[in-house]
């Protein structure tokens, strides 16, 4: 049963849908947008097939998606309750798209991991079924990883499909156990599991009295109650600079001439701080800041802002502005990463790394080992293949000030992405090996 839920509720949740290919992921996001109201009646009749709704066609947009009756790219959904607002991401389920629910889950404040009932041998009603955690599919082993290396904070498994079994308690029960103890061998903290039907839509937007021995709540009503992630305020300030805006005329020469737009990544940013400019390791005073609409404002991380200085610096976009002697910038990094590409990675290659908006070279010094995701132990390895996840040790052309990514998601993530092809090849985590003040 679910945890009362810690930190702000208030916020709208951005929660994405994971598991194996046919789980019933873009199904179950239809059935909460329906049953919440959030579809009109012309919308329902544009999704029929053969006399039926096909709930899956909602969230399926594109046209391949529809001919072939599968999830490709991330689509994201709106709808609320009475008591909250929600943004879904809709994420594939196929091995190969494998990238593109890392995308989704990086800026998720929870998960909803999907468990296909019937397609798990020991779930039925045979007595002596023996329950084999290597048996969860390969996907729901491989997305639940995903999703606690990136720091989803609330993970919930839906076990799907229990109303087409012969004994729903039953295999309820045994998966339960199995996803319980898979959980623990991963070291992942688990809000709920929670039997559903998203077809009929029982225990999905309201409870299904008496079925399964589950009197928590219905899936809906819990994610009323997970709170958001929380930004990295206790971290110092880290701000990624975006844009450059030039003033169009200024006589003011107590300040600068440019705003530097971008995005407060940690800590806040008000008028009187000291800042410190990567990479010339420039220094200067904040004279103003400006809030997304403009106004005069302190700004917390998460948010927008625009910063002025009190005088004029060569600032361009992919600097950064750091607190002062907060961070030590390094040329080395030991990782964690989720290999996207489809080109094995192997030590001795060079990449694209891309921190905030700043570009650096990369060079794979040496991998470490990559995680089993049936045994879940790590082993060793001379390259990772497509959707491995591995440690490895990074060399940088120039400097970036990092934190470890369990401190800080924006300073302790990185994407590589393939100097020919420009391709997103990897998810980039830093570990705590790093040191910085």
């Amino acid at each position: 049963m679910a945890q009362a839920a810690h930190g702000d509720t208030g916020t709208a949740l951005r929660f994405i849908t994971c598991g194996s290919v046919d789980d019933g992921k873009s199904t179950l996001i239809g059935r909460l947008l329906v049953d919440s109201k959030t579809v009109l009646q012309d919308q329902l009749a544009g999704v029929q097939r053969g006399g039926e709704t096909d709930l899956a066609l909602l969230t399926d947009g594109l046209s391949a998606e529809r001919e072939q009756g599968i999830t490709i790219d991330v689509a994201y959904r709106y709808f609320s309750t009475a008591r909250r607002k929600f943004i879904i991401g809709d994420a594939p389920g196929h091995e190969q798209y494998t990238r593109n629910m890392v995308t989704a889950a990086s800026a998720a404040d929870a998960a909803v991991v999907l468990v296909d009932a019937t397609k798990l041998p020991w779930a039925g009603e045979v007595a002596d079924g023996e329950v084999v955690v290597q048996d969860l599919l390969p996907q729901t082993r491989r997305h639940t990883l995903l999703c606690n290396l990136l720091r989803v904070q609330s993970i919930v498994f839906a076990v799907n499909k229990l109303d087409a079994m012969n004994d729903a308690e039953v295999a309820f029960e045994r998966i339960s156990t199995a996803l319980n103890a898979f959980a623990e061998a991963a070291n992942v903290q688990v809000a709920a599991i929670v039997p559903i039907s998203a077809l009929k839509g029982w225990n999905v937007a309201s409870r299904h009295a008496d079925w399964c021995n589950y009197e928590g709540p219905s899936l809906l009503e819990l994610l009323e109650q997970l709170p958001v992630t929380e930004k990295d305020e206790a971290v110092p300030f880290a701000f990624p600079v975006q844009w450059v805006e030039k003033f169009s005329s200024s006589a003011d020469t107590s300040q600068g001439r440019r705003v530097f737009w971008g995005r407060v990544a940690s800590g806040h940013i008000e008028p009187g701080q000291r800042v410190t400019v990567l990479p010339s390791k420039q220094t200067a005073t904040v004279a103003q800041v400006l809030n997304h609409v403009r106004q005069p404002h302190a700004v917390h991380a998460g948010h927008s802002a625009g910063i002025v200085l009190d005088r004029e610096l060569d600032v361009s976009r992919g600097d950064w502005l750091l607190e002062p002697e907060a961070f030590e910038p390094v040329r080395e990094i030991t990782a964690t990463i989720a290999w996207l590409d489809d080109e094995p990675l192997v030590a001795g290659r060079v990449y694209w790394a891309l921190q905030g908006h700043r570009w650096v070279k990369a060079k794979v010094a040496r991998i470490i080992d990559r995680v089993n995701i049936t045994t879940l132990g790590s082993e060793p390895a001379t390259q990772l293949e497509a959707n491995s996840i591995g440690d490895v040790v990074l060399s940088l052309q120039q400097p970036l000030a990092v934190l470890p990514f369990a401190k800080s998601r924006a300073l302790g993530s990185l994407v590589l992405v393939d100097t020919a092809s420009h391709k997103t090849a990897a998810g980039v985590l830093v570990q705590p090996s790093v040191t910085n003040n």
